[in-house]
């Protein structure tokens, strides 16, 4: 008995509560009425009417999420795309009939008759619901978009939760919201919003994502029965899902048991059309949808794309935290130009592909970037940028004996490590002698000209404090003693001939002479970035001056980091932040500031043009101001076919090989390095990188015109102050050295040669006639045996009376 008076007062209440919600929806309820039976019901409704009337604005106002498009240089070429819900609008124009038709025959059949609530559906709904029968929503289609868009404009996950859950006070407020809406906005404006919106299943949100999906069609391109299929799916799209046996049925039934049927009793088609779209069958497969970085592997735009989403998530302008600018990246339909050269970037990865196999424990990097603009126009290697499977044979343990005993995998042929641009724990490679060009911008910077020359040993005792137990120790010292790459290498260098020949005990010595700290500093202001935490200590203001090493590439850099620091050489001296973006614009077609990178002036035009010049020797091409004699990549310029400059480095025992090479209109830089583990046994062979490098340029710079690099407008940056040589021949070599030295010149006593001067005493000089001021002059030593043959004097033949040899 009192069960069933608990249940017939329950039916009481619902009536009751029917009754009045009517009563709100028509406007008869006096609120004095209302409120005791709210307060009993737990329903609280919004009071003010001004505040109730403001709300459909925002919610005209409110934009769905969005996908955000990547795109390469071209603005054409689609490299990706990020986004939390796969969604982006189209108009309503923009769908095909059938698509709106299917919509209001699956959903909302009284959709065109209505004000935004269908009144008599909701009352039955009520009832039905409160008296156990099938579950009913009698939720119109303006009534789901105000649902969806209450709960996409939350900004709290508790005002979500408000919006979608089943209570009667979320009821009224898409009711009351609902009606106000259908008074400013057109059914067909009501439909498109809905139709953009709304879910599909398969991850898919709004008609255009489904239409792709489903179909791999625009939506104006459905059919009858495709249309009808997308509309059955939006009232449960995971029990309607036509991947799945049990959906498929359920959709197919949907579709031609309701959806189609419904379509026929609106009118919208005729009974004939429908036989036919019946028979249009239902995919059980669909397209799957990349979504960010990983998803590009096969195109190999990976490490770009990757270098982007670092690029974007850094930059405080898209929010103030990294869970807001992943969002905004995810969710604001942006279109996204960056400055990716797709055929650069092919070629790059073609060229490394004949020289060494994704499998390949060392990896072959290339980077590139425009003078003048910092604009990374391609970031390749032989790694494919994907997630690895540790299930695939394929995927390497590493080549780190100690992380190969934990079964810890290498990173190839698959990883997601930034290797070219680096971040998270790659730090970077040691790169070798292309470090020596902030050595010589620091010199130049100096004032020593290009001309000034030293004189180069097999060993340089320098004055830089290191372990006696290094073996790059001076024997018995605590000073560094660095020697040249394969031994020798001594004589008379200037910087074209030092820098071309890579003579380590020429910059070791020149380094001394401008401050290991100044050259540091140079590489401060060209973009080195120093991620390891040895590196950034020696290069603090307390360390640099005795970072000797600095100069012959000790410190950890990426390719991305040093093909932009030549770029800055190549750009007369302006530093451009590397940015790997042309355009950004919003969804609503305005242009975001931001992107452009804001150069600097590192160094002077004069000391860039002058530093170009020297960098042109190492790879075979011709100096502007000097000789060179010498190179150590002489392939470069005969492949390139364009004014070039660059340099190679090599590392202690060949553990890394590397090219920088550049024309005034790209700079590519090529690191061979074993990112798994620095410490290997390999000798790395520049006949992989270099090829790859000059080839890549040579590729991009095919059928450009040709550009020679500027001179120096101060031709004392090349010359200096040059001095007249004094003649020292036959003087005794204490004599000759005063006198040298008192010119002005750093003196060295050189090898014995064959002269007619008395053995032991100055044969000459070397070099003879002028040099730079404070250059290197080296006195050679005559053996007493003349080195011209005894000519007979015929009788008679007075003295020479010819003058003695005039200064040079």
């Amino acid at each position: 008995m009192g069960s069933w008076i608990r249940r017939r007062d329950h039916n009481i209440f619902v009536n009751a509560f029917v009754f009045l919600l009517c009563g709100l929806i028509t406007g008869l309820v006096v609120a004095a009425a209302v409120f005791p039976f709210a307060a009993m019901s737990g329903l609280t409704l919004r009071a003010g009417e001004e505040a109730f009337a403001s709300l459909p604005s925002e919610l005209k106002a409110f934009k769905s999420p969005q996908i955000s498009r990547v795109y390469a240089a071209d603005n054409k070429t689609q490299l990706t795309q990020f986004y939390d819900e796969f969604r982006s609008d189209v108009p309503l124009k923009g769908m095909s009939k059938f698509m709106r038709d299917a919509m209001v025959a699956a959903e909302d059949r009284e959709f065109f008759k209505h004000n935004g609530v269908d009144l008599k559906g909701v009352a039955r709904a009520l009832v039905n619901n409160n008296q156990g029968g099938a579950k009913q929503g009698a939720s119109t289609i303006t009534m789901q978009w105000v649902r969806m868009s209450l709960a996409y404009s939350a900004t709290s996950p508790n005002d979500v939760l408000d919006a979608t859950k089943d209570t009667p006070k979320r009821k009224v407020t898409e009711i009351r919201y609902a009606m106000e809406l259908e008074k400013q906005l057109t059914k067909d404006q009501i439909l498109e919003r809905y139709l953009n919106i709304v879910p599909f299943g398969k991850q898919t949100y709004g008609i255009f994502a489904a239409s792709r999906v489903y179909f791999n069609k625009a939506p104006k391109d459905l059919t009858l029965g495709e249309a009808a299929m997308l509309a059955g799916i939006v009232r449960a799209p995971s029990g309607y899902d036509p991947t799945t046996s049990d959906g498929y049925a359920e959709i197919k039934q949907r579709r031609d048991n309701y959806v189609i049927p419904g379509m026929v009793e609106l009118g919208f088609i005729t009974q004939a059309q429908a036989d036919k779209a019946i028979k249009e069958p239902i995919p059980r497969k669909v397209r799957p949808v990349s979504n960010g970085c990983v998803s590009v592997a096969k195109n190999n735009w990976g490490f770009f794309c990757d270098y982007f989403y670092r690029w974007w998530m850094d930059r405080e302008e898209f929010g103030a935290t990294p869970y807001d600018r992943a969002r905004r990246l995810k969710s604001g339909g942006y279109r996204i130009t960056t400055t990716l050269d797709v055929k650069a970037q092919k070629n790059a990865r073609d060229r490394i592909a004949d020289l060494i196999s994704e499998g390949n424990k060392n990896a072959l990097l290339l980077a590139a970037v425009q003078p003048g603009t910092g604009k990374v126009r391609l970031l390749a290697a032989n790694r494919k940028f994907k997630l690895d499977d540790p299930a695939d044979p394929k995927n390497k343990i590493s080549s780190d004996p100690a992380k190969a005993r934990k079964g810890i995998r290498g990173s190839y042929p698959n990883t997601t490590n930034p290797l070219l641009s680096g971040g998270g724990d790659i730090t970077g490679y040691q790169a070798g002698s292309v470090m020596k060009i902030f050595t010589l911008v620091a010199a130049l910077e100096k004032k020593l000209p290009l001309a000034y020359t030293i004189k180069a040993e097999k060993r340089y005792e320098s004055k830089y404090i290191i372990n006696r137990s290094n073996p790059s120790a001076c024997p018995g010292t605590h000073f560094w003693c660095p020697s040249n790459s394969g031994g020798g290498g001594e004589g008379i260098y200037n910087m074209w001939t030092g820098f071309g020949r890579s003579i380590n005990t020429y910059f070791v010595p020149l380094e001394e002479r401008v401050g290991a700290e100044n050259v540091v500093g140079v590489a401060k202001r060209f973009g080195i970035q120093f991620r390891a935490a040895k590196d950034a200590e020696f290069a603090s203001p307390g360390y640099s001056h005795q970072w000797g090493a600095f100069t012959l590439g000790v410190s950890a850099t990426t390719p991305l980091d040093m093909a932009n620091a030549y770029a800055t050489l190549a750009a007369d001296g302006k530093y451009c932040p590397p940015t790997p973006i042309e355009q950004i614009v919003t969804r609503d077609g305005d242009k975001l500031d931001v992107g452009r990178s804001l150069c600097t002036q590192a160094t002077s035009p004069d000391v860039a043009r002058a530093a170009v010049d020297a960098a042109r020797c190492p790879v075979g091409d011709s100096a502007l101001l000097g000789n060179c004699g010498g190179s150590t990549a002489p392939d470069t310029r005969w492949v390139v076919g364009h004014p070039v400059f660059g340099k190679t480095g090599t590392t202690d025992k060949d553990k890394t090989a590397s090219l920088v090479a550049g024309t005034t209109s790209l700079v590519v830089a090529g690191y061979l390095v074993n990112p798994d583990y620095q410490n290997h046994k390999d000798r790395l062979q520049h006949a992989q990188v270099n090829p790859a490098v000059y080839r890549t340029l040579g590729d991009y710079m095919d059928g450009k015109p040709r550009v020679q690099f500027k001179r120096p407008e101060n031709r004392k940056i090349a010359y200096g102050e040059r001095r007249y040589i004094p003649d020292v021949e036959c003087d005794p070599l204490s004599r000759a050295r005063n006198r040298l030295e008192r010119a002005g010149f750093s003196v060295d006593i050189g090898r014995e040669v064959d002269s007619k001067c008395p053995e032991g005493t100055a044969a000459g000089t070397d070099p003879s006639g002028r040099t730079v001021k404070n250059g290197a002059v080296t006195i050679e030593v005559s053996n007493g045996k003349s080195d011209e043959p005894e000519v007979p004097v015929p009788p008679g033949t007075p003295p020479s009376s010819a003058p003695p040899n005039p200064p040079r």
